[in-house]
């Protein structure tokens, strides 16, 4: 992964073991823990990810950095992976809440989903959230910006309309648009929502392929290169961390894809319109500092968004399908 840059301010994993052997990882049945708890620490934060890939991977880096440069040997965290499994995120946050620890940080929608069900009490900040709302099961016409409860955090989302300009801009003589995901992860199904609406402005037959989890992804990828044109990935956990898989059977059918975030681009897709996760775990992590050290309330915390996003390409892929990027792309480093 290149190297990251710090945000400047506020305002502005641990390694997993899959039991999800289809997706190229290896095989294991539980979570996977990696922890720094030490009785002399002032601070113990629980970190609890979903699921081993780049982009949250370098939200929970970023995440760490701001606590660990702000209080050094004050904080310490136990850090914790799910294994992409939700009930499993209720396990490790459970078992936070237990332990009597300062600070939750949630990587992910499941993460947070099962942190808020663990707990009133305890501050939890997140990151890697594409709608709060969606994960908090808060009305969307109720949402303020501000959860009113004891979460904040930051969010991942790229403006999806302009990624339904990018399917535009990129492929005009498409007829039909594919959106796949994992139907077990709501923000996918938010994102999928949302742009549907966006691309069929464009005049694009839209259709959903949804798979529950690891084991039908290849079927479901499968079946959508059969019928469409274009692929569209959201910023998928499951289908990130099976993007090898997917990519086998895109390129061997000639369907690109446009990509919901910068590591399944860089796994198999033609470009994404996307934000630095290192840089949004980063915001996290002052926002826990905002909280643990100056009291700020969680519930008056604004959601914060990543202040840029880029449009970026994979060249290998472009240049394999004989695809040519505007100028203002952005090439992926890739290995």
């Amino acid at each position: 992964m290149k190297k990251r840059k710090l945000i400047a301010a506020l305002l502005c994993a641990t390694t997993v073991v899959m039991s999800l052997a289809a997706c190229g990882g290896n095989s294991s049945d539980s979570a996977t823990s990696e922890g720094t708890t030490s009785a002399e620490a002032t601070y113990t934060v629980g970190i609890c990810q979903l699921v081993q890939h780049e982009a949250l991977d370098a939200a929970t880096e970023g995440f760490k950095a701001a606590l660990t440069e702000k209080l050094g040997d004050d904080v310490a965290f136990d850090e914790q992976n799910a294994a992409g499994d939700s009930a499993t995120c209720a396990t490790i946050t459970n078992g936070f809440v237990s332990s009597g620890y300062d600070l939750i940080m949630a990587n992910a929608t499941a993460s947070l989903s099962a942190a808020s069900a663990a707990t009133g009490d305890i501050p939890i900040v997140a990151t890697s959230i594409t709608d709060y709302a969606t994960a908090l099961n808060i009305d969307a016409s109720e949402w303020s910006g501000k959860s009113g409860i004891n979460v904040t955090g930051t969010s991942d989302l790229a403006p999806l309309d302009q990624q339904a300009d990018m399917v535009n801009e990129l492929f005009p003589d498409a007829k039909t648009v594919g959106i796949l995901y994992c139907s077990g992860e709501a923000n996918s199904q938010y994102q999928a929502t949302t742009i549907t609406g966006y691309l069929e402005e464009y005049g694009y037959t839209v259709k959903d392929y949804t798979f529950s989890d690891s084991n039908d992804v290849a079927q479901v990828t499968q079946a959508a290169c059969d019928e469409v044109d274009v692929l569209y990935i959201p910023t998928d956990n499951t289908a990130a961390n099976c993007i090898q898989n997917i990519n086998n059977i895109t390129s061997a059918a000639e369907i690109p894809i446009v990509a919901g975030e910068e590591g399944i681009c860089a796994g198999g897709g033609v470009a994404t319109l996307s934000i630095d996760y290192y840089d949004i775990g980063y915001a996290a992590g002052m926002m826990a500092y905002e909280i643990l050290v100056n009291g700020a309330d969680p519930a008056e915390m604004d959601i914060q968004f990543a202040e840029e996003v880029k449009k970026e390409y994979n060249p290998t892929i472009c240049d394999a399908l004989g695809i040519t990027v505007p100028s203002d792309y952005e090439a992926i480093e890739t290995e």
